[in-house]
């Protein structure tokens, strides 16, 4: 192999040194000697060379002599080679057989093997003899005691440099868990008994926003706030005791949901010295899970109510177009707007109405659209506010929440509603304001916050008002108000939050921040609805969204007009004359065109279930057409 510049140079360095140098690895051979070395033993070129095992070398300084006499050669260089194994320190001095004296001191190596310096000390020894000999005061027993001081102190060097090679190699792997630590998504701990960081990666601020950057040296109540501290305190304790446990809270200050792992952290002697952090984000996962968590089961009652529901769809779509019809028709007097409004508003939570019986047998389905939060509460304050008892006044604030957002407004507006009238219900004798605020958490959640006046939540009720049948009004309550409201915003994978205030009680509602994406552009659109007033309805919302239409009232119509060209979408209904269904259309289409189907049938109808592409639940608004339709821009 050629040496490098730096081998060459490394060896020459070695070669300089006036003391004789070996070093063998862990397998005995050798890795790095210097000219002195060969020199000293009169060593042949093969014994010299990286590779060379330590049995070869010893058998040939035995068969020479170098150890004296020797009777059993082969047992003599195993003896020597099973000491060098063990890889002891050591020092010792011995006379050689042409009479020059050396000192042999070896070190082990913190990766295996060692290294062995070899010093010619005769001039000294010789220079002692005459010390001894010369001096008459100095005793044996002193020079004695000299000698062996100096031995230690050479093992004693001997093993400060095998301790600074450790020290070294500690180091680099703490470095490399450092860097390990400060890679990953998460925060990684360590508190002592007292509560106080002892280590910790620089993720803290990152998974719990606002917390202490640098946490090393503070006590835990003040790294992470005295609010999460509470939280998590007893927990921290069981780890103190031994136990290894697991945790989810709610981080308050951000929103975010915060999985944190305790592990107790053991001595040699078995007690628990400290505990060991892992806190993770699972925002998201918390959102997911609760949003599935939240299906429905009840398929009986969805079977008798199923054609109910279909015909009552169909009747509430040409309601929620004619009154769109007449909301964009200009010179209407102000109080017709407010009628208009209203009644849109209606049938809207009649809707939501019918989401809830086809929800009854399995999981409803989210219908998010872009709105614009300011504009839905405008709706339910026109639709609650008839409903409000005279001493009753409703306030609605919004905050930094300008920009549509995705939501399915009906269960956000039918929950807001129960909530509003059982504030109004609390406050039917005294009078007072309900207060709706909406503001952003950070990037991660909106939150919807209706307070009264009223005389607040009982301990009962704070602890069991979102069970289903829970009621404090007796027989006037059906006990399903605020569980459905944690139902509908469960299912959107959101929260829930009772608590009274020094005025009154108050609900919190959050659900996921979601920034709506821009109108799409104009399309063309292929409209198949068999029920002309529909057709109508629906050509209106069309074409109020800028798309232009073309109609038919079957799949073979259907089938004639896409031969037009620049066809940009299709929006059929499911149930279709002639034999042949809008399933039947979006199949023959394949992915030549996007299609979306609309349909009255609940979602766990088997003919829905069908369906190779999305489908929109009647009765829809234009608002949610457009959702709709953003999602098949080419």
């Amino acid at each position: 192999m050629i040496e490098t510049s730096r081998e060459r140079l490394t060896q020459a360095g070695l070669n300089l040194i006036g003391q004789a140098l070996s070093i063998f690895d862990s397998d005995l051979r050798l890795a790095v000697s210097n000219r002195q070395y060969q020199l000293m033993f009169d060593l042949p070129d093969a014994l010299t060379q990286p590779g060379a095992t330590f049995e070869d070398t010893i058998r040939y300084l035995v068969t020479r002599g170098e150890y004296g006499p020797v009777e059993d050669v082969e047992a003599s260089v195993r003896d020597r080679v099973e000491t060098a194994s063990a890889f002891e320190p050591h020092y010792m001095e011995r006379t050689r057989p042409n009479g020059r004296t050396i000192s042999v001191e070896g070190a082990p190596l913190p990766q295996g093997g060692w290294v062995t310096v070899y010093t010619d000390i005769t001039e000294i020894k010789r220079q002692e003899a005459l010390l001894r000999g010369r001096s008459e005061e100095l005793s044996d027993q002193l020079l004695d005691h000299a000698e062996a001081l100096a031995a230690a102190n050479r093992a004693l060097a001997a093993t400060n440099a095998a301790l600074e090679e450790t020290s070294r190699e500690l180091a680099r792997t703490e470095a490399r868990t450092r860097q390990v630590t400060e890679m990953m998504p998460a925060h990684i701990a360590h508190v002592d008994q007292d509560f106080v960081y002892t280590f910790s990666n620089r993720r803290l601020s990152s998974v719990m926003p606002g917390s202490l950057a640098d946490v090393v040296g503070h006590h835990a109540r003040e790294a992470l706030g005295p609010e999460t501290f509470t939280k998590v305190e007893a927990n921290f304790e069981r780890a103190l005791g031994g136990e290894a446990n697991v945790l989810e809270i709610t981080h308050d200050p951000s929103g975010r949901r915060i999985r944190v792992a305790l592990t107790p952290d053991r001595g040699a002697d078995g007690e628990v010295h400290g505990v060991f952090i892992l806190s993770t984000d699972v925002t998201h996962e918390a959102q997911a899970r609760a949003a599935l968590a939240q299906a429905s089961k009840r398929e009986l009652a969805a079977k008798l109510s199923s054609g109910l529901a279909h015909d009552f769809a169909n009747l509430l779509t040409i309601i929620l177009g004619l009154q769109g019809r007449l909301e964009r028709m200009e010179g209407l007097p102000a109080d017709a707007n407010e009628a208009i409004r209203a009644t849109l508003a209606a049938a809207r939570r009649g809707g939501t109405l019918l989401d809830r019986i086809a929800a009854i047998s399995g999981p409803r389905e989210l219908r998010p659209q872009a709105v614009i939060l300011a504009d839905m509460l405008d709706d339910l304050a026109a639709m609650a506010g008839p409903t409000l008892h005279e001493p009753v006044t409703l306030d609605i604030e919004i905050a930094g929440l300008e920009a549509p957002i995705l939501l399915d407004p009906g269960p956000l507006q039918d929950s807001l509603l129960n909530l509003i009238l059982n504030a109004n219900d609390a406050m039917r004798e005294t009078g007072g304001t309900i207060r709706i605020a909406a503001h952003p958490v950070r990037d991660t959640w909106v939150e919807i916050s209706v307070r009264d006046e009223g005389p607040g939540f009982s301990p009962e009720a704070l602890a069991h008002a979102l069970d289903p049948f829970f009621t404090t009004k007796g027989s006037e309550g059906s006990g399903l108000g605020l569980s459905m409201v944690y139902d509908q915003t469960k299912l959107a994978g959101g929260t829930v939050r009772l608590r009274n205030t020094a005025d009154g009680a108050q609900v919190t509602l959050r659900l996921p921040l979601r920034i709506a994406e821009a109108q799409p552009a104009p399309l063309l659109v292929l409209l198949v609805e068999d029920n002309e007033e529909i057709r109508a309805v629906t050509r209106d919302m069309l074409r109020g969204l800028d798309h232009t239409v073309v109609e038919a009232g079957s799949v073979a119509e259907a089938e004639a007009l896409l031969q037009l060209p620049d066809i940009g979408a299709v929006l059929s209904d499911i149930q279709l004359p002639g034999g042949r269904t809008g399933v039947d259309l979006a199949r023959a289409i394949g992915d030549q065109i996007p299609v979306i189907l609309m349909t009255s049938l609940p979602p766990g109808d088997a003919l829905r279930a069908q369906a190779p592409c999305p489908v929109i639940q009647k009765p829809f608004s234009a608002g949610q057409l457009a959702a709709h339709l953003s999602g098949v821009r080419r």
